[in-house]
């Protein structure tokens, strides 16, 4: 195997690249008595426009058949699930689906050639029948419902809504009622041949355990040498365009307090370095609307808010920036966030502190196993590898730089989301 060492951190990254194209990640800790291990697929609720293999013709199946799959995936044909199979030894197993990938897990201290063995086997095994596929649409409809009264989920929906006017993250990762319903047994095949090949996932295992019986392991399941693998997939996908869907969208709903989404479209495909701009994005987030900022100082005091927090995530094209908050006078809040954003400044000295405080969390971080892993696969997924040495990109950071990303971002390819109470 590869070895990948984590500069500054004492930790090391094995990869090797299987025959069947399966890319195998190791990450062995000597100090820990517990292990970690993720089977991922690079599919998620986007990707719903593809040529199904041994195909030229490509189809458009529901939304939500990512998800449903990831249901279907636990019910064997022996009847023993993975979480019967993991209770038994005391470990746990588990899955989820996101707009990007699907993954199946399984956390323990024990029974971990057994675990990682069953893992590789039941991915490798899909039982779909007509009648537990349509048993599992009452279920996913009844976990859809659930999200009805979800006010937060809701807002972040149509954020999304207005943000993206063609990109499939628009659409909720479950789909509807109304597209779960079209899902059979031979699209759900379908879909699994073509996604759920090894030369189309990723293995990652993190922790105690012993690398080379991790290795033997994986190279002798039986179902991952038997699965068709290496096979090209074709999608389809429509070009997101530049402008957002919507610049304003108002609804109520039974709350207390009114909430607010603001969400702001960045273009990112002419840019090279994808991982490094996104730290300077993070950093101006940071510094101007982090937890001891002057801007939050000063709407806690004008009493303009209640909660407050944003995130950024890559979607396609485009880095997308959100805020959400409790605020009892929303567009005021969204006018001084937008000012923050337009002539907010940056000194030196917050810069540097900054970067003292990423460097410490990377420190500190590595010792979690979980979220090493995590990191490791958003690295992968995100950015295409295994980025070794972060504490010298965040020592590189400099004011210049920041500088000059700040004046170049449009921040006012935006979209907001008021949310206000309804009467009863």
């Amino acid at each position: 195997m590869k070895e990948i060492k984590l500069v500054g951190l004492d930790q090391s990254v094995f990869y090797e690249k299987l025959e069947n194209g399966l890319q195998v990640y190791l990450i062995p800790y000597q100090n820990k008595t517990n292990y970690t291990m993720h089977y991922v697929t690079k599919f998620g609720s986007i990707n719903t426009n593809f040529c199904p293999i041994g195909e030229k013709k490509c189809i458009q199946v529901p939304d939500g058949i990512a998800h449903f799959l990831e249901h279907k995936m636990f019910e064997q044909e022996d009847g023993i699930d993975p979480f019967t199979f993991a209770s038994k030894s005391g470990t746990t197993s588990n899955a989820s689906t996101s707009y990007k990938i699907t993954r199946y897990y399984f956390e323990g201290s024990n029974n971990f050639k057994e675990n990682l063995d069953y893992l590789l086997t039941y991915i490798h095994s899909p039982y779909f029948t007509e009648e537990n596929v349509e048993k599992e649409k009452g279920i996913i409809g009844e976990e859809i419902k659930q999200y009805d009264d979800e006010i937060d989920w809701i807002l972040d929906e149509e954020l999304r809504k207005s943000i993206f006017q063609k990109d499939p993250t628009r659409l909720d990762i479950a789909g509807t009622i109304e597209s779960i319903d079209k899902i059979t047994k031979d699209l759900l095949y379908q879909t699994y041949e073509t996604y759920y090949q090894p030369s189309n996932m990723i293995l990652l295992i993190s922790g105690a355990f012993d690398q080379e019986e991790a290795l033997e392991v994986i190279k002798n399941n039986q179902a991952l040498n038997n699965a068709k693998t290496n096979h090209s997939i074709k999608e389809k996908s429509e070009k997101e365009p530049l402008e957002v869907a919507r610049s304003e969208y108002s609804f109520t709903f039974p709350i207390v307090n009114p909430k607010v989404a603001y969400g702001i479209k960045i273009p990112v495909k002419e840019i090279k370095d994808k991982y490094r701009f996104n730290l300077y994005v993070g950093m101006i987030l940071n510094v101007l609307f982090g937890l001891s900022s002057r801007f939050r100082e000063r709407m806690k005091k004008e009493k303009l808010m209640t909660s407050f927090y944003n995130e950024r995530n890559f979607v396609g094209d485009y880095l997308v920036i959100s805020f959400y908050a409790d605020s009892k006078d929303a567009k005021k809040l969204v006018n001084e966030i937008k000012k923050e954003l337009k002539s907010g400044k940056i000194e030196e000295e917050e810069i540097e502190r900054l970067k003292k405080v990423w460097i410490s969390s990377e420190v500190v971080m590595i010792d979690n196993i979980a979220l090493t892993l995590d990191n490791l696969l958003d690295d992968i997924i995100n950015y295409g590898k295994v980025i070794e040495d972060k504490i010298s990109l965040y020592k590189s950071l400099n004011k210049k730089e920041l500088d000059e990303i700040m004046k170049k971002i449009d921040f006012e390819n935006d979209s907001v989301v008021y949310v206000t109470p309804k009467e009863s």
